[in-house]
């Protein structure tokens, strides 16, 4: 997990929040701030091949999931096996924990599923070169090779530095008596480390600087990303950047609307057929973000589509309609309704949320500052973040080069 959330207390004692939806069955989550300040010597540890005998049913894991890349992020998502995998990858842990050795081999398939998901493989690529040598820029699937370098002592540490009370909420959702909740963590999470050290203060012993640069590694498949940098979690201008992003939209030549979409950016691109696959992004963390377009190509269709992403996106410094404003917030606002459809969500969103805010902010409230954004706060926020500031691509070598598209920051006008 990247970092991104803040802290909810500063306190040994845990406090789970009370949903007042009910439903069947209950969810109850367990959500912790982790920073990647803190996870150097764990570098990709969830992600390894140990045998070389193994390799091949890798590679067909890899190849199933490659066949599977019509599919948007979103609707990798918002698939129900989702929940499933978070559960899958809980047991593999306890698993490990309970009976494996030191010195004990042991294979994780996850290795293999990440080399089939190219989209995390590059947006890996961006973190690292937009944010070069600060803990952010650190892989989170690191490369097999570190497994055979970590040790009982590194992840001990690390559960014991990082899994702290004070950097934990308990979040519980569905058919629940908060009381009963109360209870039970009281009795269970007893053996918590009560390390005062918070979120903030290592973010700012090791803060996260954006630098404008291009990574070249030679991927055979034309899948790339161009970011600016973003907002905070808690940054005035979030709520206008996620309005943003669904102003620049997604498209994917597989789905019904095609060429008439209400993106024009995807209008362009479907009438041009210059993509495969694209998607705006905003990613948020604690003291910084990512703003951008993530998109899938043929190779000589990489020079028309990056034209279009970078006028697209700097024509929201000049020119931006009402309409496009009022379509944006308004799938914004259903895509948020959407997303906690169900328990085990809402039970996340609760986590994420004070973790995040020390609150959960009620929709009403949201709906309300996403309804405050209006054409002139797009072109304001567009020109904080977009006019002629740096910007990171990559991982593609047929892209134009760096200088190129830091010229696309901004239009001449006479």
């Amino acid at each position: 997990m990247k970092r991104g959330y803040q802290e909810s207390s500063s306190s040994g004692s845990l406090r789970p929040p009370q949903s007042k939806i009910r439903h069947n069955p209950e969810d109850l989550g367990v959500l912790v701030s982790l920073l990647i300040a803190g996870a150097e010597l764990l570098d990709g540890d969830a992600h390894f091949l140990e045998d070389e005998s193994t390799k091949v049913f890798a590679r067909k894991v890899a190849d199933h999931y490659s066949a599977r890349m019509n599919q948007t992020l979103e609707e990798q998502g918002a698939s129900p096996i989702i929940h499933l995998k978070k559960l899958n990858n809980c047991i593999e842990s306890v698993l490990i924990q309970l009976y494996a050795h030191r010195g004990d081999a042991v294979l994780d398939l996850a290795c293999g599923k990440v080399e089939g998901q190219t989209d995390e493989v590059i947006f890996d690529h961006l973190h690292a070169t937009a944010f070069q040598y600060t803990p952010l820029g650190r892989t989170i699937l690191g490369p097999a090779q570190n497994i055979k370098t970590i040790t009982k002592y590194n992840l001990q540490k690390y559960i014991s530095t990082h899994y702290t009370a004070p950097r934990m909420v308990i979040a519980a959702s569905g058919a629940v008596k908060h009381e009963d909740i109360v209870e039970q963590v009281k009795k269970l999470f007893t053996k918590l480390s009560t390390d005062p050290t918070i979120a903030s203060e290592l973010v700012a012993k090791e803060p996260a600087i954006f630098t404008g640069s291009e990574d070249d590694d030679d991927i055979p498949l034309a899948k790339f990303a161009v970011a600016f940098n973003g907002a905070s979690w808690t940054d005035p201008d979030s709520i206008a950047l996620v309005v943003m992003q669904s102003v620049l939209g997604s498209w994917n030549k597989n789905a019904g609307g095609g060429k008439h979409m209400g993106s024009e950016l995807a209008q362009r691109v479907g009438i041009n057929e210059i993509a495969e696959n694209m998607m705006a992004f905003n990613t948020n963390y604690k003291d910084t973000g990512l703003f951008g377009v993530y998109a899938i190509a043929k190779p000589d269709c990489l020079d028309d589509l990056a034209y279009a992403i970078m006028y697209e996106m700097s024509k929201l410094c000049y020119r931006v309609s009402e309409a496009d404003v009022t379509r944006a917030c308004n799938q914004l606002k259903s895509s948020l309704l959407l997303h906690i459809d169900g328990t085990s969500p809402v039970a996340e969103d609760i986590g994420c949320q004070l973790l995040t805010y020390r609150r959960r902010i009620p929709f009403v409230e949201l709906f309300a500052r996403i309804d405050a954004v209006d054409s002139s706060t797009v072109k304001c926020v567009a020109n904080r973040f977009i006019f002629d500031q740096d910007v990171a691509m990559g991982p593609i070598q047929g892209l134009p080069n760096y200088n190129w598209f830091r010229r696309r920051t901004y239009w001449l006008r006479h």
